[in-house]
């Protein structure tokens, strides 16, 4: 008996380091950054970016959301897999936000954010005495 109760319980140990509630999964992204633009590339196969991917932008946070819908029936058997992904980048400062472009093609979302000039850090202020 004390033998079964590690492989009965064993598994569950996973349960005790995942933090609740569990978060979306997270799409996987590469980015890079030039002078002129910054460049997203997220990995979604299989997806209708029409009607199962949207890309928004706000305050200086790029967010991609989809939603994988996919059901097979062959002879006497139905698989489905579905779920929503998510994932949020922020933004560079000096970036774009009216200009943001999205491409798919082969299961890869390409999201160009143009870059602006950069703004000053700040300016001088002169203190004068009264």
């Amino acid at each position: 008996m004390s033998a079964l109760l590690p492989r009965l319980f064993g598994d569950m140990s996973d349960w005790l380091e995942v933090d609740f509630p569990r978060p979306l999964p997270a799409i996987r992204v590469e980015d890079r950054i030039t002078d002129k633009e910054y460049v997203v590339r997220a990995e979604l196969p299989g997806l209708d970016p029409e009607k199962d991917v949207q890309v928004s932008a706000l305050n200086g946070v790029l967010t991609v959301n989809a939603e994988r819908r996919e059901e097979t029936s062959g002879a006497g058997r139905t698989e489905f897999r579905y779920g929503m992904l998510h994932r949020s980048v922020r933004l560079p400062a000096n970036a774009d936000e009216t200009a943001i472009t999205a491409t798919y093609d082969k299961g890869i979302l390409e999201i160009v954010v143009p870059l602006t000039e950069p703004q000053p850090e700040g300016r001088q202020i002169a203190v004068t005495k009264k």
